[in-house]
């Protein structure tokens, strides 16, 4: 399932448009961040072959190779972070 890559909230159902929102966020969905081909450190941080690099990552575009990518960005990050940090005290405490 794909995921909103700044809060975590899913897709809705259906094309992802341009002027497509997030909807617990309201960020724009058809991003670099939020696409399934989006390689940071590859050739234009994609590994599609796009005829111009995107600039704007984290801003909609037109680029017609957008797929939603499942899972994954910042939002999941900070889930994992949260629970590693739950697991370190779990496992050595304050006391």
């Amino acid at each position: 399932m794909a995921v909103c890559n700044f809060c975590g909230n899913p897709f809705p159902e259906g094309k992802i448009f341009r002027t497509t929102l997030c909807s617990k966020c309201g960020r724009e969905l058809k991003i670099c961040l939020n696409c399934d081909f989006y390689a940071p450190g590859v050739h234009w941080d994609c590994r599609e072959t796009i005829p111009e690099a995107v600039r704007e990552k984290d801003r909609a575009n037109f680029c017609d190779y957008f797929r939603p990518r499942s899972g994954g960005g910042k939002a999941a990050e900070n889930r994992g972070t949260e629970g590693s940090r739950a697991g370190f005290e779990k496992l050595f405490g304050d006391g």
